[in-house]
């Protein structure tokens, strides 16, 4: 009897680990797809009523026009006229509406957009208690001070988006350079599971086992 509730457990949990994850993406898209309905709503409206696009179909097409409109924006800002136009707009947005500045950093900082950004920086194992104590932080370097300092960004499990800045000398700091930045997030999400793999010398891909 213990061998046929055991079999069965595993069974079921073995089918939820299969099934959840692909429910709870569909939930996302369903969630997000119904936020950005709600704010293309108007330009819905009017292509419903000028065209025979309807419903769901419309939706969709207005959301491509979008994400093509923002392509056709990058292509511009990559060009001189493009760019000379966008360092004057953003001037004058960060003059005139309050609180753009510090919309357009965190968007920035977000998607890795420059230099600093968090996406763009490098991974790596940082002792926050100082490079002689052994407990370790996976962390993304976001910012290299000319006085050799570092100030990195770690992340809270299992929501990558919260976490801690701390500003530590390089000595405390271990750069991963084989490791990207959505494979350290992959972990962290995951509660550290995976982390064997991700912190193993180059050349061994997962912890000794005796």
């Amino acid at each position: 009897m213990t061998r046929v509730k055991t079999f069965v457990t595993l069974t079921l949990l073995g089918g939820l680990a299969v099934v959840l994850p692909i429910a709870i993406l569909v939930l996302l898209f369903q969630w997000l797809f119904g936020q950005v309905s709600e704010i293309v709503a108007p330009a819905v409206t009017w292509l419903e009523a000028h065209t025979e696009f309807k419903d769901t179909l419309a939706r969709l097409v207005v959301i491509a026009l979008i994400l093509g409109g923002c392509f056709l924006i990058g292509l511009l800002v990559k060009t001189s006229i493009g760019n000379w136009l966008h360092r004057h707009v953003d001037h004058w947005l960060g003059r005139l509406a309050p609180g753009y500045s510090t919309i357009k950093d965190l968007v920035v900082q977000f998607i890795g957009g420059g230099d600093e950004g968090v996406l763009s920086g490098p991974v790596a194992r940082v002792r926050i208690h100082g490079a002689d104590n052994p407990l370790a932080v996976t962390a993304i370097v976001t910012s290299q001070h000319a006085n050799g300092e570092m100030t990195v960004y770690v992340p809270t499990a299992p929501v990558p988006t919260s976490g801690f800045v701390f500003h530590v000398p390089a000595e405390c700091v271990e750069i991963l350079p084989g490791v990207s930045v959505e494979a350290a997030m992959k972990t962290i999400v995951a509660c550290g599971a995976g982390s064997a793999s991700l912190l193993a010398p180059p050349g061994r891909p997962q912890a000794e086992k005796a």
